[in-house]
């Protein structure tokens, strides 16, 4: 992406207009975010410009905008990743009823069944612990950049990039992200902004409101399918970025042909008992997280939290033509836990996105801890 530079006075205009409430252009937008993250404009330049968009509410072409100047100007390709075929499924986070890490549980499943799985996730921002905390906790290397991730996706079907490593976004992504706390634009955009540039994805987003608004920026960055949802937390006045077993689930999917159609399900619809909301609720300790976490792919956690994982776990089954219904997919999930073969896939990932063998020791320290 061509980057002709932006002096603080004309970047300072876009913040005056996004402060009225105006909408920027695609070339504003363009010139708006890659100054921002090649550094050009000082840090209250920065904050001011995305907390005028926030209040704002950002519009699809601005959205794309941010997408393609982090993809374009700071993050890295690897070649040998570009021309295959891969799924993810993440969150937005800004989400207000926060839960444990439901997406990369589901996603290890979704692998296990034999979807390519590339991920992209951060540290925590506004939730407890991120999907790289509760990963590296659980031994996994997310700090070696491109190399160790390729290796594993190729020989376990699965990895995942860290949004905040500056060997993936090597520009400003993390500088910029672990300067802010609230929720922005780049919540959404950076979220998507996966070095393997996966076309299929089922995403959390925070609001029902967001629903259509993301399906249609993932069709406009080139998502061919996708499912976008938001659970309900039914008796609270908050949400999650995750399909739900506590209250309904609301959900835009991108088909094939372009065509997003909206649609909700609830628990009840299929056969699934409504659980305890405080069993969703993260630790606020990593390990005791990891330990928990490890519970739930290798069978002995039958509640609440396997509940709600094999069913976002089966949405991806669903997504992927590898079950033919949601309801399928859900027992599909339930299978890979009790034959093994949902461990088995995180113990194989552990192994290969490291460079030696001391990420397995320690799953195996946290895996004796568990039930």
């Amino acid at each position: 992406m061509e980057n002709k530079g932006m002096e603080m006075k004309e970047f300072g205009g876009l913040i005056a207009k996004l402060s009225r409430r105006e909408n920027l252009s695609k070339e504003e937008s363009d010139r708006a975010f890659t100054s921002l993250l090649n550094n050009e404009q000082n840090d209250m330049q920065q904050g001011a410009f995305l907390s005028a968009l926030t209040t704002k509410g950002e519009t699809i072409e601005e959205m794309a905008a941010c997408w393609r100047a982090i993809y374009h100007v700071d993050t890295i390709k690897p070649e040998t990743l570009l021309d295959m075929s891969f799924t993810d499924n993440s969150g937005t986070g800004m989400d207000t009823f926060k839960t444990f890490n439901v997406s990369t549980a589901a996603s290890i499943i979704a692998a296990a069944a034999g979807i390519k799985m590339a991920k992209h996730g951060s540290r925590a921002l506004t939730s407890m612990c991120g999907t790289i905390d509760l990963l590296e906790t659980l031994g996994i290397d997310v700090e070696g950049g491109a190399e160790p991730v390729v290796q594993s996706i190729e020989k376990t079907g699965i990895g995942i990039f860290n949004g905040m490593s500056p060997k993936v976004h090597p520009q400003a992504l993390g500088r910029i992200l672990s300067q802010i706390s609230f929720g922005t634009i780049l919540n959404i955009s950076a979220s998507l902004a996966n070095p393997a540039l996966p076309k299929y994805a089922v995403r959390g987003v925070y609001s029902k409101e967001m629903l259509v608004p993301v399906a249609k920026l993932m069709r406009e960055i080139g998502y061919i399918r996708a499912m976008i949802i938001f659970g309900e937390a039914e008796g609270f006045s908050t949400g999650m970025d995750e399909a739900s077993t506590i209250g309904k689930t609301y959900v835009a999917k991108l088909s094939d042909d372009g065509a997003i159609t909206e649609y909700c399900f609830t628990p009840e619809d299929l056969g699934i008992t409504r659980g305890n909301p405080d069993d969703l609720r993260p630790l606020k300790d990593r390990e005791a997280e990891a330990v928990r976490f490890i519970e739930i792919l290798n069978g002995s956690d039958k509640g609440t939290r396997s509940d709600i994982v094999c069913l976002n776990s089966g949405l991806i089954l669903e997504l992927m033509g590898v079950a033919n219904s949601l309801k399928e997919g859900y027992e599909m999930s339930k299978n890979i836990i009790d034959d093994g073969r949902a461990y088995q896939k995180l113990f194989d990932w552990v192994t290969h996105q490291n460079s030696d063998d001391s990420g397995v020791k320690k799953l195996e320290i946290l895996a004796a801890k568990a039930n």
